[in-house]
């Protein structure tokens, strides 16, 4: 099993909605936690919730990466840290990468898009006129790919994770935004 397997297996939808302070009412709904909402519109269902309000879905992962502003990934360590869920198997990674260094690269790309999300805030020019800062055109150019990486890198088999990952080393991509990490 793959960690969001792990997690969707071992904690549910409610009892995650509970310890993050979503109390449900006897028949599982909630005050949507993405919109104002007066009154109960988001339905707990076992394997997902939806609010009849604003649209939100999803299964616990998602619940949980929306209401602390995460990744999936982020999302579903929270949730194994949270309810101290032991992950059975590990993530198969080709032998090329140790498990250490694998870790290592995700936590480089994780820190550097939560960079990237903070400069685009901090350094957006004020005012039409102004010239933009390095820092903003940096995570405007890179916010995106950065996110595409994450999500690739999360998601995909891990024939297509090794790959990419042995691409971002061989361009010296991953080397380069370790220095931008590093100096932020």
């Amino acid at each position: 099993m793959n960690l969001f397997e792990e997690v969707k297996a071992t904690v549910s939808l409610k009892q995650a909605a509970a310890h993050y302070g979503l109390e449900p009412t006897q028949n599982g709904m909630i005050r949507c936690p993405f919109h104002e909402d007066r009154h109960p519109s988001m339905k707990l269902n076992e394997d997902y919730f939806y609010c009849f309000g604003c649209g939100a879905m999803g299964d616990v992962v998602e619940l949980t990466r929306r209401l602390f502003s995460l990744t999936p990934y982020e999302a579903a360590r929270k949730l194994m840290e949270d309810f101290g869920v032991e992950q059975s198997n590990k993530p198969v990674v080709s032998k090329q990468w140790r498990k250490s260094t694998w870790e290592q690269d995700m936590d480089i790309l994780f820190r550097y898009l939560r960079v990237l999300k903070r400069w685009k805030e901090r350094y957006a020019p004020k005012f039409p006129e102004d010239i933009p800062d390095k820092h903003f055109i940096e995570a405007c150019q890179n916010l995106e790919y950065v996110a595409y990486l994450v999500d690739k890198l999360t998601f995909s088999d891990k024939d297509e994770r090794t790959d990419l990952m042995n691409e971002l080393h061989e361009s010296g991509y991953i080397e380069r935004i370790r220095e931008e990490v590093c100096h932020e």
